[in-house]
C-alpha cells in the first residue's frame, strides 16, 4: 500500500493525504472483459488506485478521509469536502454540516455548504461564507445521511440541480 499526491503520484510520507494506491497478489488483475476500466484504475506497475483520499499515521493504521470523486475543483486546486466540513462543525453554532460542488465558470467548481444551525443560533450565510471559499450556504433542518453516517452527497446535488434549495 502507498499513499500519492494526487496531482504528481509522487509517494508521500505517513500522516500526509492522498490517494490510497494498493498492488499485491490478492488483488485482482483487472475488470471482467473491461479493459478500459482496468486501464483506468490499474497504472502501469499495478498498482491499484482506490479513489479513496487517506493516509497512514505512525502505528501503521489506515484512516480514509474522503474520496476522489468527491473533491471540487477550485481554480486549479482539489479541495475535501470533509476538510471543509471538519473547519465548520468547528463553528460554535454549527450543528451539523455537508459540502458539496457546484459548477463555476471561473473557479470550474466551488463549494456550498448545507449547514444545521445549532438551536437558538441566529447564524446567517455571512458568518460561515468567508470559510475556505465557501460560495453559498443553505441552512437546513437535516443532513441527509446513510444508517452508516455517511452524507449522502447525491441527495444535496440532485437537489441543487432541481432548484430546490430549500431543505427544510
Amino acid at each position: 500500500m502507498k499513499v500519492v499526491d494526487m496531482i504528481t503520484g509522487v509517494s508521500l510520507p505517513r500522516n500526509k493525504s492522498g490517494e490510497i494506491c494498493i498492488r499485491g497478489d490478492q488483488l485482482m488483475k483487472g475488470y471482467l472483459n473491461d479493459p478500459e476500466a482496468s486501464a483506468r484504475n490499474i497504472d502501469k506497475d499495478g498498482w491499484l488506485h482506490t479513489g479513496d483520499i487517506g493516509f497512514g499515521d505512525d502505528d501503521d493504521e489506515i484512516f480514509i478521509v474522503d474520496r476522489l470523486k468527491e473533491l471540487i475543483k477550485f481554480k486549479g486546486y482539489q479541495v475535501a469536502p470533509a476538510e471543509l466540513e471538519a473547519l465548520l462543525i468547528s463553528h460554535l453554532y454549527i450543528e451539523d454540516v455537508a459540502v458539496v460542488a457546484v459548477k463555476d465558470e471561473v473557479a470550474d467548481e466551488v463549494p456550498v455548504a448545507f449547514v444545521v444551525r445549532s438551536e437558538g443560533s441566529q447564524l446567517t450565510e455571512d458568518d460561515v461564507v468567508h470559510y475556505k471559499r465557501i460560495k453559498m450556504v443553505f441552512f437546513t433542518d437535516s443532513i441527509p445521511k446513510a444508517s452508516s453516517g455517511k452524507i449522502l452527497r447525491k441527495y444535496l446535488r440532485a437537489r441543487l440541480a432541481n432548484g430546490l434549495m430549500n431543505l427544510s
